[in-house]
């Protein structure tokens, strides 16, 4: 049986990249991808168990304060900044 019918282009693309990847016609890479649709339907296909993340609780260690991390970030950033060469040396104290 003929039957005409529009595909999108992207779906067009990607059937016409998979017929020619496998050395398949593109009708049958078509007719095989209807049927593979149809033969799920509506049903999951299988029934696997959720998937479950166990959590262990975690903290900071003691003496770390979480409010204060931000602030030994820029602590170490002023520290790399201070220690990179940034044009030719000069000594910062007036008199000299």
């Amino acid at each position: 049986m003929r039957t005409t019918l529009t595909i999108d282009d992207d779906l067009a693309a990607a059937l016409k990249a998979s017929a020619h990847s496998s050395g398949v016609t593109f009708k049958a890479v078509v007719n095989d991808a209807i049927r593979r649709g149809l033969s799920t339907g509506d049903k999951p296909l299988d029934k696997r168990e959720p998937f479950r993340v166990i959590s262990a609780p975690r903290g900071f260690l003691p003496g770390v304060d979480p409010l204060k991390l931000n602030q030994l970030i820029d602590e170490l950033e002023v520290d790399g900044f201070l220690t990179q060469s940034h044009g030719p040396e000069t000594d910062a104290r007036p008199g000299r």
